[in-house]
C-alpha cells in the first residue's frame, strides 16, 4: 500500500467515526419514536419535559436534605408537624432553586411564544410518596388554575420556584360544622388570609390542618412551578378527600347572623362546596429529574 492510498483510507476511517459520533449525539436527545413497518423507524418531534434526565447517581443535596427531613417531620395520620421542624422545612424550601428538581429556567414552558386560548390544563408530577408525605411539582400555564380546594387534616408547605401566580386563601371561623347560624347550610363563613400575588424567587408558605389558609387558590399570571410538600397525603379511606368550594363576598349574605363589623367585612367571606370544577382536572407526567436516596439517613 501507497503512503497516499494509506492517507485515504486513513481519511475514510476518520469521517465514519465522526458520522458515528454526530449521529450518537443527535439521538441522544428525548424523543418519541414511531415505528413504521418493519424495517423504518421515523423520529417525531422532541419532547418538552418540564423536567430534565439526570444521572441517577446524582442527587442534589437540597433535594436529599428535603427529603431526609420530611421522613423525620411527618409522623403520619392525625399529627402535625412541631413549631421547629416547621422551621427547618422551611429553611430548606427557601433556599431551593429550580435546578434541585431537575428546572431549566430556558424551557419553552416557561417562554411561551403563544397564547393558549381557554383556560389551559395544569400539569403535575409526583417525585415521592408514602403514606406519611408526598413530594410533588405543579407546572401552571399563564392563566392557568388551580381552583379553591381544601387540605383536611393535613400540613403543606408550597414553594414557588418560578413565574407569577395569585394566591388567595381562607380558614372556617368555626372549623366544626355549622349549627344553623349560616344563613344556608351550604355557605360557611371563612376568614381571608391571604389575597395576594407571589414573585419567585419567595420563601415558603405553610398551611396547617386549621390555620393558615388551609382553603386556597393559584392563579397563575405567568407560567409557574410550585413545589409542594404535603403530610400526610390525600387519602380517601382516611378521610383526606378534597373538596371544592366557591366563594362570596361576606356582604351578599351579610344577614345571615355573623357578627363582622363594618371595617372587616372584606376579611371574610361566605364558602360554598361544589362539586370538582372542570378547570381542577390536571394531566399528570412522570418525575424525570433527579433521585432521592430512602438509604441516606
Amino acid at each position: 500500500m501507497t503512503m497516499e492510498t494509506a492517507r485515504v483510507v486513513e481519511q475514510g476511517r476518520h469521517q465514519r467515526v465522526v458520522s458515528r459520533v454526530g449521529h450518537a449525539s443527535s439521538s441522544s436527545k428525548v424523543r418519541y419514536q414511531v415505528k413504521q413497518g418493519i424495517r423504518k423507524r421515523k423520529w417525531s418531534r422532541k419532547i418538552q419535559h418540564p423536567l430534565s434526565l439526570a444521572p441517577p447517581s446524582t442527587v442534589p443535596t437540597p433535594l436529599q436534605q428535603l427529603f431526609d427531613a420530611c421522613r423525620h417531620v411527618f409522623k403520619g395520620h392525625g399529627t402535625v408537624p412541631l413549631p421547629h421542624h416547621v422551621h427547618k422545612l422551611c429553611h430548606i424550601l427557601d433556599d431551593m432553586r429550580p435546578e434541585d428538581i431537575g428546572l431549566s429556567r430556558n424551557l419553552q414552558f416557561f417562554k411561551p411564544k403563544a397564547v393558549v386560548k381557554g383556560t389551559p390544563r395544569v400539569t403535575y408530577t409526583t417525585i415521592y410518596e408514602c403514606n406519611k408525605f408526598s413530594l410533588c411539582c405543579f407546572f401552571i400555564p399563564a392563566n392557568g388554575v388551580i381552583p379553591l380546594h381544601n387540605h383536611p387534616d393535613m400540613t403543606v408547605f408550597s414553594k414557588l420556584l418560578l413565574g407569577k401566580m395569585h394566591i388567595k386563601s381562607y380558614d372556617w371561623v368555626d372549623p366544626v360544622n355549622s349549627d344553623g347560624s349560616t344563613p344556608a347550610p351550604q355557605l360557611r363563613l371563612a376568614e381571608l388570609k391571604a389575597d395576594s400575588v407571589f414573585t419567585a424567587p419567595c420563601n415558603a408558605s405553610v398551611l396547617y390542618p386549621t390555620k393558615g389558609g388551609n382553603i386556597h387558590a393559584f392563579t397563575a399570571i405567568t407560567p409557574c412551578a410550585v413545589l409542594d410538600v404535603i403530610g400526610p397525603p390525600y387519602s380517601k379511606e382516611d378521610g383526606r378527600d378534597c373538596s371544592y368550594y366557591k366563594d362570596h363576598p361576606y356582604a351578599a349574605y351579610s344577614n345571615g347572623g355573623a357578627a363582622v363589623t363594618e371595617e372587616k367585612r372584606d376579611c371574610y367571606g361566605w364558602l360554598e362546596e361544589i362539586e370538582m370544577p372542570e378547570n381542577a382536572k390536571m394531566d399528570i407526567i412522570e418525575y424525570l429529574g433527579p433521585q432521592v436516596s430512602e438509604t441516606s439517613s
